[in-house]
């Protein structure tokens, strides 16, 4: 990888409040031919996102309606680091709230940018074995989910279907299977 040079950042603002997301706006020089441009960064907590594997080997999913594509996906438990919590804790967290699942074997898989492009936080993976339904549900007030448990054959169906698009739920499925032939003998390590 070849580095380029940094940017210069020659002023920054805060824009609007957006719930999950807040607007800040910087002017930036490129070193390359001096222009300035301005740039929208969405700052945002982390995020985590959990493969869930219960002790038959049959994976934890959710099914929810989703604002930006309105309609509903298929999906691994997922959610934001709220403040004061490491990802691993939020992890564990979020996999309880909307799945009732826990587990005492917890793996991190590591982390990827959200989206370089214009968001400022980090995805983090995390591996969830003999993960069991221990209590209820305990959803956010816009939450509505439907649980599933699938197969490793059933999820290569669902993905080859097109029903599974969530570009970070592939990803942390990839780093525990081989989507094309099963378990995956070795991990990519992020």
């Amino acid at each position: 990888m070849t580095d380029q040079p940094k940017r210069q950042v020659l002023r920054s603002e805060p824009g609007p409040d957006l719930i999950i997301f807040r607007a800040r706006f910087d002017w930036l020089k490129n070193p390359r031919n001096g222009a300035s441009m301005k740039a929208v960064v969405l700052e945002s907590s982390d995020w985590v996102n959990v493969v869930a594997l219960t002790p038959e080997e049959k994976l934890v999913l959710v099914s929810q309606y989703r604002f930006g594509v309105q309609h509903t996906t298929l999906e691994i438990p997922a959610g934001l680091v709220e403040p004061g919590e490491t990802p691993e804790q939020a992890a564990r967290r979020e996999l309880a709230e909307e799945t009732g699942y826990t587990s005492d074997e917890w793996e991190y898989l590591g982390w990827v940018d959200a989206n370089p492009a214009f968001l400022n936080n980090h995805c983090h993976l995390f591996l969830a074995k003999n993960a069991r339904q221990t209590r209820p549900l305990h959803l956010d007030r816009g939450e509505s989910l439907a649980i599933r448990q699938v197969s490793i054959p059933e999820l290569r169906t669902e993905i080859a279907s097109g029903n599974m698009r969530n570009a970070f739920s592939l990803l942390g499925l990839a780093q525990v299977f081989d989507l094309r032939g099963g378990i995956a003998n070795e991990r990519i390590n992020l």
